[in-house]
């Protein structure tokens, strides 16, 4: 595609990070398995009862203004078992996967870490008027809209193109967040997606971020004091000039006597001559 970035990187990138058993294993399916373990590690606390230490790992708006900002990173870690979920790890290995053979490792990882980030950073952004709290956001679905931006006309779900595919979601997941009035699931959804979306456009060359041209500072005009004036070069006394005259034709009646008449350049003869004409010029005048 003409105008992308450079995709290529080190072979290693494209590869997978380890193998299983001759199965390839990529950073998707490390990520799903972390996910995986959050989930069965918060279903044994929940059946403990300890859900004290589940409080201390979601996000809440209030508290991470206060100062305990690790929850930004660590709401994640929160996944109650359900079907939604299953799903969408199913998601995340499947279209996760291909999105990082695309790019590579370092940019899928990048990808996900912005997705990961965006909705606590943008709640974070207007908790002091709207102190929301949440957790388990996976942001599975702004993976599969990376998907479908790099490849739209791909078939995914019942011969769906991944472009239309992902709109469907995207509207079906908004109108719910819109149901139950779930402003944080619906600006998750925007801003995981868009995020993403953006992402993609941005790695292929078609969006690029926009420059800051900040205004020079002008510098500040002086009144400088006058130059003194240069004074002129003293005028050669006639003195002065006819002895620079006579050192010249010395030198050059030392060079005739030691290579003949003939080592003189035209130059030379020509001043030679000028000299002998002044010469006679000034003989005459004296008789």
């Amino acid at each position: 595609m003409n105008g992308h970035r450079d995709w290529g990187g080190p072979s290693e990138e494209h590869q997978p990070v380890t193998w299983l058993k001759g199965y390839p294993v990529y950073a998707a399916h490390l990520f799903m398995a972390v996910l995986v373990v959050s989930m069965i590690a918060t279903s044994v606390l929940i059946f403990l009862g300890e859900r004290a230490i589940l409080d201390w790992l979601v996000y809440d708006a209030r508290r991470v203004l206060r100062g305990q900002v690790w929850r930004i990173f660590s709401y994640g870690f929160v996944n109650e078992p359900s079907i939604g979920f299953a799903i969408d790890m199913v998601m995340l290995v499947w279209f996760g996967r291909e999105v990082e053979r695309f790019f590579g490792r370092r940019k899928f990882i990048t990808l996900f870490a912005l997705v990961y980030l965006i909705t606590p950073v943008v709640l974070t952004a207007i908790g002091p008027w709207a102190p929301f709290w949440f957790a388990g956001k996976t942001g599975v679905l702004a993976i599969f809209v990376a998907f479908a931006a790099l490849f739209p006309n791909v078939p995914v779900f019942f011969n769906l193109l991944a472009k239309w595919a992902a709109l469907a979601l995207v509207g079906i997941y908004t109108l719910i967040a819109l149901a139950q009035r779930d402003l944080p699931l619906l600006i998750s959804i925007w801003a995981t997606c868009g995020v993403a979306f953006a992402y993609v456009r941005y790695e292929q060359g078609i969006w690029s971020l926009p420059r800051l041209r900040l205004r020079k500072r002008q510098p500040k005009l002086r009144v400088l004091p006058d130059l003194p004036a240069k004074k002129p070069a003293p005028i050669a006394s006639p003195r002065a000039k006819e002895a620079a005259t006579m050192a010249e034709v010395d030198a050059l009646l030392d060079k005739i006597a030691k290579s003949g008449m003939g080592s003189l350049t035209p130059k030379e003869r020509a001043k030679l001559e000028a000299a002998r004409e002044g010469l006679m010029k000034r003989g005459a005048g004296r008789g």
